[in-house]
């Protein structure tokens, strides 16, 4: 598979890892839209949001657990954070692997571009 984060979850790719358990990786973007931006991706692939079923849908739990260590271990809990998906080319999506984008460390505006 030529999966850009499956390469990086199986070490082929260096990352900046942040966390990692059984189910999930997160590790920080590469290009920082906030002075926290941490992506968090399931280990298993699964292409999009389009792409969970009841089979693997509880990896989205494990995520936001996850997204709840994460916020506290880079000192966002209290302040707050912003979590995001992009689903599809008109949502943003640009590696096609179920992805959350966890944004902090500022005041984030709404709406969002």
């Amino acid at each position: 598979m030529d999966c850009l984060f499956c390469k990086i979850i199986a070490g082929e790719i260096p990352s900046a890892k942040v966390y990692e358990n059984d189910k999930v990786y997160a590790f920080r973007d590469i290009s920082p839209e906030a002075p926290t931006h941490v992506l968090i991706v399931p280990k298993e692939h699964i292409a999009s949001a389009n792409d969970l079923t009841a089979e693997n849908a509880s990896v989205v739990s494990d995520i936001f657990l996850a997204a709840k260590e994460i916020a506290a271990l880079e000192g966002i809990a209290e302040g707050g954070y912003r979590i995001v998906n992009n689903c599809g080319e008109d949502g943003g999506q640009t590696v096609k692997h179920l992805h959350f984008h966890m944004l902090g460390g500022r005041s984030l505006a709404w709406p969002p571009g």
